[in-house]
């Protein structure tokens, strides 16, 4: 079997042997060899990759292409660049991060296990597909777990929150199938057979109407996944009423799906459209950065807070995208990964701090460094690197994006660009006023001063999102190399 098709089968294997399992203890023990599985897949992913491009200059690699719904060319066709490779293990450093950090799932831990699995097999199936078909069903896979994920293992509002959600993403998913078969039904206009492969279609030239009605469609379907403003509300409640590992997956890896998918469709099938439509959507991007930093400095709730910072650091993806710029481009998918490790971490970091305390409420805390060292060095150390520190993965995002954009010599571009940049003082703000309040200072309540330390596996989790997290930081060229490379035959096409 190649090696591609594993990170779909793999997960559907460990579903299947967690449907025998007994109890919590061999849930977790399946779940978890499973995941580390997945992440020696990753590992191998790389290094076949790399062996791959050396005697193949393909724009994508390790392909395989498999006719399974002949009356409508409907193929199960996947392949990988150095973008969905990168992608590709977050989504398994991530998702063993989040088996280790549920170690204590108390209810139904063999349901939740599953409904997890699911949702990771769905991205996975998401990033290797180039058939749209076939990807717009990995999407829905990965998408439907999140309402059993939040309506039976969240908190506080679950239920309202788990349907705002699911709403929402079946109706941009709804908008996303009219833009996709859009694309299907002019992917002939050069006189070849209809079909929904990517890589035939970005050779066809889709007439200009076509492409300004269906990019909009598109994008949209895609960017609401990616928190686009105004359509993000969902992702605030939803992550607040998430379970911690749901609430990592979430913003971690399931959002990262709506700014590929923006990239990968949108942007390189419908150039046209693209370069039509950039300035109605940059705006919007631009003004959810900001809007995201400052809806997050009015939060008192911990979670709340990471949801309304997420709304902004991936609202950078989309601004940068939608620049058409190398430069930007290369700092939008170092910002994916970027905010998938902080953010996965910053919510672990929450849920750790929310199981020993029982309270999300800032003003409830403070001098938690002096009982929970581990958690508050590791917390300050997030914090730092969310506000673009220089020596982790934060930094190097956000020089590029913003260097990319500020490239463009169009004054109403650069205006945005320092609108957007301006979200960075807003950041420095709420992290560090939320460093200070939570854990420096005297201990502002007396029940905290016996509060369990971290344990080994919630310790075997951060480390897990931490060491990539310095090691794109420290040594970025070779991230940046890889992304580049896959990027120019974007370019040539779009810009």
């Amino acid at each position: 079997m190649d090696i591609l098709s594993l990170f779909v089968v793999v997960p559907v294997l460990t579903i299947i042997a967690l449907v025998f399992t007994k109890d919590l203890k061999q849930a977790r023990l399946v779940s978890m060899v499973g995941s580390i599985f997945q992440l020696g897949m990753g590992i191998n992913l790389v290094f076949a990759y790399f062996k791959e491009r050396a005697i193949n200059d393909s724009i994508m690699v390790l392909t395989k292409d498999v006719v399974w719904f002949e009356q409508f060319n409907i193929h199960y066709a996947i392949g990988v660049d150095g973008i969905s490779v990168a992608l590709i293990v977050l989504t398994t450093i991530v998702v063993l991060a989040g088996v280790f950090i549920s170690w204590k799932m108390p209810d139904l831990p063999k349901e939740f296990f599953i409904s997890l699995l699911v949702l990771s097999t769905g991205v996975y199936g998401f990033f290797i597909s180039l058939d749209l078909f076939t990807m717009f069903m990995f999407y829905e896979i990965a998408v439907i777990p999140m309402y059993l994920l939040i309506g039976i293992w969240g908190s506080g509002p679950k239920e309202y929150s788990a349907m705002k959600l699911t709403l929402m993403l079946m109706g941009a998913s709804a908008v996303l199938l009219v833009g996709v078969l859009g694309i299907y039904f002019n992917s002939n206009a050069d006189g070849g057979a209809l079909t929904f492969n990517i890589l035939e279609i970005s050779q066809v030239n889709i007439p200009f109407e076509a492409q300004k009605l269906f990019f909009p469609l598109t994008f949209v379907g895609f960017a609401v996944l990616g928190a686009l403003f105004p359509f993000h509300t969902w992702s605030p409640d939803g992550h607040a009423s998430a379970p911690t590992a749901v609430s990592m997956l979430h913003a971690g890896v399931l959002m990262k799906l709506g700014g590929y998918g923006v990239f990968r469709v949108a942007m390189f099938l419908l150039p046209e459209g693209a370069m039509h439509w950039d300035t109605f959507f940059i705006i919007l991007a631009a003004i959810g950065v900001v809007y995201g930093a400052f809806g997050a400095i009015r939060q008192t709730d911990l979670k709340y807070i990471n949801a309304y910072a997420s709304v902004s650091h991936l609202g950078l993806v989309l601004f940068a995208l939608l620049t058409l710029n190398k430069t930007a481009w290369n700092g939008a998918i170092i910002q994916s990964l970027s905010h998938g490790l902080l953010t996965a971490m910053f919510f672990a970091l929450i849920g750790m701090i929310y199981g020993r305390t029982n309270t999300r409420d800032i003003n409830k805390l403070g001098g938690l460094m002096k009982v929970l060292p581990f958690i508050g060095a590791i917390y300050v150390i997030t914090g730092l690197a969310y506000l673009g520190l220089p020596g982790f993965s934060g930094f190097v995002a956000e020089m590029n994006i913003f260097v990319g954009a500020f490239e463009n010599p169009n004054m109403f571009n650069r205006v945005l660009t320092i609108l957007a940049v301006s979200s960075i003082v807003v950041t420095a703000v709420y992290i560090l006023r939320l460093v200070g309040k939570i854990m420096m200072g005297p201990l502002v309540n007396d029940d905290f001063k016996d509060l369990p330390r971290a344990t080994w596996y919630e310790k075997t989790g951060i480390l897990l999102l931490l060491i990539p997290i310095i090691a794109i930081g420290v040594a970025p060229l070779w991230l940046s190399d890889m992304i580049m490379a896959s990027l120019e035959p974007f370019i040539k096409g779009v810009l």
